[in-house]
């Protein structure tokens, strides 16, 4: 991985959380699983073997995974960046847009941690680009497939 990839602490927790989980119940669990699949005798044509054997397969892909991306991350905890107005990585802002006069919040957040449904978006989506470094009551021009898309920036927030 070249540099550092943002990531809010929420995110980490998150991650975090699920390495645990994987280390400390799937792995025993599938382990378990295998020894039991082994008693059955004949490991060619057996399907629980083989079963285990590849969700072990991706268990370890998992942990290696997170793993990778936990080492690989910048975690940024915005509730300790002095507040300026500002839109940055972390931050969660109202937008209004000035077509329909409808607002909508959404938290800046890293490509992992990006949720839609929850109102996380993306550092790299083209609304956070458009965001980042601007500040409220600015307006910005979002582009989408169906021409630009005005926003003002109604609120910043460090939560």
């Amino acid at each position: 991985m070249s540099g550092k990839v943002p990531m809010t602490l929420a995110g980490e927790q998150r991650l975090r959380e699920e390495l645990n989980q994987l280390k400390t119940v799937e792995r025993p669990r599938i382990i378990a699983a295998i020894a039991e699949a082994r008693e059955h005798g004949d490991l060619k044509e057996n399907a629980e073997y083989h079963a285990a054997r590849e969700q072990q397969g991706f268990c370890e892909g998992r942990i290696k995974e997170v793993e990778s991306k936990l080492a690989g991350a910048q975690v940024i905890d915005v509730t300790q960046i002095a507040h300026t107005g500002k839109v940055i990585f972390g931050t969660t802002v109202d937008i209004i847009n000035l077509d329909t006069d409808d607002e909508v919040t959404y938290q800046i957040v890293g490509d992992d941690e990006a949720d839609l449904k929850h109102k996380k978006i993306s550092i790299n989506s083209p609304i956070a680009r458009a965001l980042i470094g601007k500040e409220e009551g600015d307006v910005v021009v979002v582009q989408t497939p169906n021409g630009g898309v005005e926003y003002e920036i109604a609120e910043v927030r460090h939560l």
